[in-house]
């Protein structure tokens, strides 16, 4: 202490260059006689080796694992173990610069490379750089090695970032899953268990193997019972994630059946006409979404994203117009003639489709998604909503909104009603009968202009699209009621929801045709639908 208070500069010089010759003594640094096993063929001396540089971590054993991992590591005539930098050959050791013109690359098995790998990036888990330390988590996840435990302990500890951490609990429990201290294997598999994460399982369920002698591979009946809990919970999880993914399945599929009927629910309760070229309709809503989408690209790239929003009133426009043309030139002089409404439609389908192949081509065509629609929100472990899903679904919602209130709170939906309950006396009282026919076509086409729209999201685009729909939006208005929207929404949502539950039985094509059979068996029971029918055939 005397000393210290006379020499304080001499002293601390004295002690750090102390520290340093200690450190400089204990360390034992990387020579060239270390590296090769390298190049023999005596695995446990290569593995042992690989075991000993991620172990040290300096500097140079990370050049060899980052060399042996990249394939660029050689072994010379003489055995020495050279690193490969472009033309030129250091020595793995040293780092200097030798020539080598008899090397020839080192190769290794897989079991050596995956340790390589797991073992580097064990030694970026203490990077400054959370990236990196990110990739090297997950990469150990893939493969975790029970060896590199105590680095990952030691990022355990380290570790500021709280999702990461997470990530390196997990790591933890699943290199210490085979600790022969069971104290800490129950703690792994508890730890698992909180994670409530569906690959855990095959980590889970080897605990509670049976060897050929009828013992279990894990001795410890605390760890198999917390074991079987987690698996217990997982499989529970898995079900409802199951449950919810076919509802909401069933429920997009609605929500298109809904945007494909609605129009043809309108138009059939109110003119009568069986229109089998309402499917085309859809068509012609996805294409022009897919013109509108060709525009922004190559007018407007940097707002492409917002092309969506311009194709919706494009898609409802052109509908409309081919259905108001379709009306005035073909169908107001076939009304109350089913038979031949119902044969002329079909060639007006066959004619559009045809057209649309001279136009765009027989081949199908691609609409992208926007940034804002793509990817998915998890819900559950094994249950993400498609983005666009979501939109469509919510789309179909706003359009059912809009309808109603066009048709209960303008003046153009109270002519639609008279004409649909009363047509003669509507008539009588002023109403223009024929152009209430034609507006309520051409909202019906647009509506379905739409729902060509929403498909075009979440599909390819191609002239026969329409032709997939049109039988289910048939079944949508006859089991919902003929001109009533609550009747078309439930009839929609209701079929959607039943395929989708059927089809993971007995496939989709059974689904149908079970879904067929019950509407067939309800309309025999109730002939006006779900809700009662208020149209043309009330009147008499």
């Amino acid at each position: 202490m005397l000393l210290l208070l006379r020499y304080p500069m001499k002293f601390l010089y004295g002690l750090a260059l102390l520290l340093l010759l200690s450190s400089g003594a204990g360390a034992q640094a990387l020579t060239p006689d270390d590296l090769k096993p390298l190049g023999g063929d005596d695995f446990d001396a290569k593995s042992q080796l690989i075991a000993k540089l991620v172990e040290s971590g300096d500097a140079p054993s990370l050049r060899v694992l980052q060399a042996l991992s990249s394939d660029a590591v050689s072994a010379s005539g003489s055995g020495e173990i050279l690193v490969q930098d472009g033309d030129t050959y250091r020595d793995a050791a040293t780092g200097k610069t030798v020539l080598a013109p008899d090397a020839q690359p080192i190769t290794l098995s897989n079991v050596l490379r995956n340790r390589v790998n797991s073992g580097l990036a064990a030694v970026q888990l203490t990077s400054p750089d959370l990236a990196t330390r990110r990739a090297a988590v997950e990469t150990l996840l893939q493969n975790p090695e029970e060896s590199l435990k105590t680095l990952v302990d030691q990022a355990r500890s380290r570790e500021t970032d709280a999702t990461l951490k997470k990530r390196l609990d997990t790591l933890w429990a699943m290199t210490a899953l085979h600790n022969h201290d069971p104290a800490q294997r129950l703690q792994a598999v508890l730890l698992l268990n909180a994670r409530h994460n569906l690959e855990v399982g095959e980590l889970l369920r080897p605990l509670l193997a049976k060897s050929p002698d009828g013992s279990y591979t894990e001795p410890d009946a605390s760890v198999r019972r917390a074991a079987q809990a987690g698996l217990d919970e997982l499989a529970s999880i898995q079900r409802r994630g199951e449950i919810a993914g076919t509802i909401f399945a069933g429920l997009s599929l609605g929500s298109v059946l809904l945007l494909a009927a609605l129009g043809l629910a309108i138009t059939y309760g109110l003119i009568g006409v069986i229109n089998m070229a309402h499917g085309e309709f859809l068509m012609i809503g996805a294409y022009a979404t897919y013109v509108v989408q060709n525009i922004f690209q190559q007018h407007w790239p940097g707002a492409f994203d917002w092309y969506p929003l311009a194709a919706v009133p494009v898609a409802f426009v052109a509908a409309a117009l081919v259905g108001i043309a379709l009306e005035r030139l073909i169908l107001k002089h076939l009304y109350g003639r089913p038979l031949e409404t119902l044969l002329t439609t079909f060639g007006v389908s066959l004619l559009l489709i045809q057209a649309t192949r001279m136009i765009f081509g027989a081949q199908n065509v691609q609409v992208s998604n926007p940034s804002w629609m793509s990817g998915g929100l998890t819900v559950l472990p094994n249950l993400i909503l498609p983005y666009n899903r979501l939109i469509i679904l919510a789309f179909s919602v706003t359009v059912i909104t809009l309808a109603w209130t066009v048709l209960n709170r303008t003046r153009l939906g109270l002519f639609v009603r008279a004409v649909t309950q009363n047509r003669q006396m509507a008539a009588c009282v002023g109403v223009k009968t024929g152009r209430v026919d034609s507006y309520a076509f051409a909202f019906g086409a647009g509506i379905a202009g739409l729902g060509g729209c929403a498909l075009a999201q979440i599909g390819n685009v191609g002239p026969d699209l329409g032709q997939g729909y049109i039988i289910d939006s048939f079944m949508v208005v006859v089991l919902g009621g003929v001109g009533q929207l609550a009747g078309t929404i439930i009839g929609a949502f209701g079929l959607g929801v039943a395929s989708k539950m059927i089809e993971p039985f007995y496939g989709a094509v059974l689904a149908k045709i079970a879904v067929l059979v019950f509407i067939v068996l309800f309309i025999q029971k109730r002939p006006q639908g779900m809700f009662a029918l208020k149209g043309r055939s009330a009147e008499s």
